[in-house]
């Protein structure tokens, strides 16, 4: 049952699709599970509501007119943290791969369940919530807030890192991975982990997000892309975090 959260209500969504009963009827539903829903249909309007409004998070559907999805989500990175799902129509994974790349969270193939989205944004936003406020008190009495590697910072009550004291550029889904591998330094975590503990559905065996997002880590933690150090793939087993790298 989808009851309307409490701690939902000052969720805002904004919607950046062009398919204007598809959006409305995507509006109605989420409105009514206790979000705040706003609609953009061009690519090139959506930066500068993204810029103006600073939305919780974004739907970004990659086929726009204006600027297309890969476009936007690129130019809004630089000043927008909050997370982005994208919306394509194809199953190529090359899309996927390049949503990614260019600073997406998360992606779902359309046509898409309403209930599919509304679960999706949830969970993501959960998690931005709970990491922000150190995960309630049990949470923050087992684990610590800030975890420090020589010259990087990773700061989960902030949401931040530094690298030799300066700030790193860090999507929402990037912090939550790199989070995630260094909070469990020293152990290697499977894909399967990885994925069910960052997307809460299980690993199909074939999404490359995990491994699309590693790759763009590394260089902003100071690693090596080619022969990494800090963090290290463990072949057919996952990846490693290196304590003293």
């Amino acid at each position: 049952m989808d009851g309307v959260e409490q701690t939902n209500e000052s969720w805002r969504i904004l919607i950046v699709e062009d398919d204007e009963r598809l959006a409305e009827l995507t509006r109605e539903y989420l409105e009514s599970n206790g979000l705040i829903v706003s609609l953009e249909a061009n690519g090139s309007a959506a930066v500068e509501r993204i810029r103006s409004e600073q939305p919780d998070l974004v739907v970004l559907d990659l086929m726009l007119p204006g600027e297309d999805g890969l476009s936007v989500c690129r130019k809004v990175r630089p000043f927008y943290n909050g997370p982005i799902i994208m919306l394509t129509a194809r199953t190529d994974d090359l899309d996927q791969v390049l949503g990614l790349e260019m600073g997406a969270d998360d992606y779902i193939s359309k046509p898409v369940k309403p209930r599919v989205l509304l679960a999706r944004i949830r969970a993501m936003l959960r998690r931005v919530t709970e990491s922000g406020q150190g995960g309630g008190e049990e949470a923050a009495a087992e684990e610590p807030v800030r975890l420090q590697f020589n010259d990087l910072i990773v700061d989960r009550s902030m949401r931040e890192a530094w690298l030799s004291d300066q700030s790193i550029d860090l999507t929402s889904a990037e912090f939550d991975l790199l989070w995630l591998l260094a909070s469990n330094a020293g152990r290697v975590l499977s894909r399967e982990e990885i994925f069910t503990a960052l997307r809460g559905i299980e690993y199909d065996g074939q999404d490359r997000s995990i491994d699309v997002r590693v790759s763009r880590i590394r260089p902003k933690i100071g690693d090596d892309p080619i022969h990494p150090r800090r963090i290290k793939t463990v072949r057919s087993k996952g990846y490693l975090f290196v304590k003293e790298a």
